[in-house]
């Protein structure tokens, strides 16, 4: 209990982690701000306009969602491919009088891409943080102390890294808990909170859980990353070195040399098929997955969250393990 005590007064201690939480709050700040500034409660001329845009908008929906149904079951290859989106888009009680209010903040039709800008930089704070907790601790000689007074490595790594990972999903937690709330507050006062209902509660629910576990994902990959390399910019090469040369220039030489289902090949594609649930992409003209026909055919494919949370679950474990690997044999003198 003494070294976690004193690890979480260390995390705590740290003049980067202060420093990125005030970041935090400022990022969240202006998101706030913004919000606010560009919304206004809508009068009753304004709702009723909506309101009318809305029904004429259904009685459009209803033909086209019954257009889509016939398609799909008339199995004529065209109409398919013309509908390829799914029926379920363009149903007719997906409309709502909030999709045609200007200027209004509507809690839930834009919470959801709220929360995921929330997750987005969580996965920020959590990677940097985690890389330059340890990181700084085997350049600066604190870890070769630290195990003088305590000389058991895999005790002591596991309980930073439990520590950090503790630390980081108190603050998300936290963080998740003031920034629904707080939007719900201004849809409350400058805006309109629609019509939430259960589906709406639950899917919101699973995307913070989903976020959730990216965030410390990301963190103890920040962290394992930071420690194979034994030091910070270690882990902050490794992640701009990806985003360079694979996530941008791998896709332009696959693009170039026509590799079919490049999105595969992307770790992108699979944070998020993982908090969005599914992610719809499209492959190479020929690559088929749906009725073949009069020589047409449907290219586009999904990625599902299971197979997000193996890729991302695998790549956290194999790095950790690689990680608690390399520093039980490594000489830290």
């Amino acid at each position: 209990m003494r070294l976690v005590r004193a690890e979480f007064g260390r995390l705590a201690a740290r003049r980067f982690v202060q420093l990125m939480v005030v970041l935090l709050a400022a990022a969240f700040g202006v998101t706030v701000a913004t919000t606010l500034a560009g919304s206004h409660q809508p009068n009753a001329v304004e709702i009723r306009v909506a309101e009318e845009r809305a029904e004429r908008q259904r009685a459009e929906a209803v033909r086209w969602y019954a257009d889509c149904l016939s398609a799909r079951r008339s199995g004529d290859p065209e109409l398919e491919l013309k509908y390829q989106a799914g029926c379920a888009e363009l149903a007719p009680d997906r409309v709502d009088a909030s999709d045609f209010l200007t200027g209004v903040f509507v809690f839930d039709r834009q919470i959801l891409d709220l929360t995921y800008f929330l997750v987005g930089f969580l996965c920020l704070f959590g990677f940097l943080v985690g890389a330059s907790y340890i990181g700084a601790e085997l350049t600066s000689g604190g870890m070769t102390n630290l195990l003088l007074w305590r000389p058991r490595r895999m005790v002591v790594l596991g309980t930073k890294l439990g520590t950090l990972l503790a630390g980081v999903l108190g603050l998300s937690v936290v963080s998740v808990a003031l920034y629904l709330g707080t939007f719900r507050l201004i849809a409350e006062v400058r805006g309109l909170p629609g019509s939430p209902d259960s589906a709406f509660w639950t899917d919101l629910t699973v995307t913070v859980v989903r976020g959730l576990l990216l965030v410390l994902m990301v963190t103890a990959l920040g962290f394992a990353t930071a420690t194979l390399g034994r030091h910070t910019s270690a882990a902050l090469g490794v992640a701009a070195g990806y985003a360079v040369l694979w996530e941008a220039g791998g896709r332009i030489v696959m693009g170039i040399v026509d590799v079919a289902r490049p999105d595969t090949l992307m770790l992108s594609s699979y944070v998020i098929a993982w908090v969005g649930g599914e992610i719809r992409l499209w492959g190479l003209a020929g690559d088929c997955t749906g009725s073949v026909g009069s020589g047409s055919c449907d290219p586009s494919y999904s990625i599902l969250w299971p197979a997000g949370l193996v890729v991302l679950l695998g790549l956290t474990v194999l790095a950790v393990g690689a990680a608690f690997t390399a520093f039980h044999r490594r000489d830290l003198a």
